[in-house]
C-alpha cells in the first residue's frame, strides 16, 4: 500500500513474540525478513541498516503512530534493530496521549493485532517470477494497525462522496479483498 505521501507501508501481525507490558510497554516484530507479503514482496536480511544508522547518526527516531497517521503519534519506539529475524521494536505506548491509552485498550481486547512499517525504496530487485525484492529501505514509521495490507482493498477517499458512499465503496473493497484471498487459499 502507498499512502499520499509517497511512503509504502507493510502489515506484519503480531505473533507469539509480540509482548505487552502493564498495558503500555509493546516489543515485537515489525517486519520478518525473507517471507513474501501479500502483496508479493520481501524484504533482504540488510534492508533498514542503513536507515538505522543514518537515523541514528542524526539523532532522529522511527516514529510510532496510529494507523499511518502522521497528525496521531500514540508513543514512543525505545529501541528499532535488526536481527537476524527481521525488524525487532521495542516502545511504549504514551498513556497521556488519548489515542495511546485507546490504543492500550484495543490491544488488551485483541481488537488490534498487526504492525505496519512506513517506508520509501531505495533499493530493490525483481525476482525470477517478477516480485520485488526490497534490498534497502528508508524506514520512516512504525504503525499500530486494525487491519493487514490487502492487494485489493484499496479505498480513495474523494471529497465528493457522501459518508454513506464512502462505506459502500470500502464495503466493496474489502468483500472483493476476502473473494481474492478465498481464490487464493484454494490455488
Amino acid at each position: 500500500m502507498q499512502t499520499e505521501t509517497g511512503l509504502e507501508c507493510k502489515f506484519a501481525r503480531f505473533d507469539s513474540d509480540l509482548t505487552v507490558q502493564d498495558g503500555t510497554q509493546i516489543a515485537g516484530y515489525a517486519s520478518l525478513f525473507g517471507r513474501r507479503d501479500q502483496g508479493g514482496d520481501m524484504v533482504e536480511k540488510g534492508a533498514y541498516a542503513a536507515s538505522l544508522k543514518r537515523l541514528a547518526a542524526e539523532g532522529r527516531q522511527v516514529k510510532m503512530l496510529w494507523q499511518h497517521d502522521p497528525a496521531q503519534p500514540i508513543g514512543v519506539w525505545d529501541a528499532v534493530c535488526e536481527d537476524a529475524r527481521g525488524l525487532y521494536v521495542k516502545g511504549r505506548l504514551l498513556e497521556s496521549v488519548g489515542r495511546g491509552r485507546e490504543a492500550a485498550a484495543l490491544i488488551a481486547a485483541g481488537a488490534i493485532d498487526g504492525l505496519s512499517i512506513g517506508y520509501r525504496t531505495v533499493k530493490a530487485a525483481k525476482n525470477d517470477k517478477g516480485r520485488r525484492l526490497l534490498q534497502e529501505l528508508e524506514l520512516w514509521e512504525v504503525s499500530l494497525v486494525t487491519f493487514p495490507m490487502l492487494p485489493s482493498a484499496r479505498v480513495a477517499a474523494k471529497g465528493d462522496l457522501s459518508a454513506g458512499e464512502a462505506l459502500r465503496e470500502m464495503a466493496a473493497a474489502f468483500a472483493e479483498a476476502r473473494r481474492e484471498m478465498a481464490r487464493d487459499a484454494r490455488a
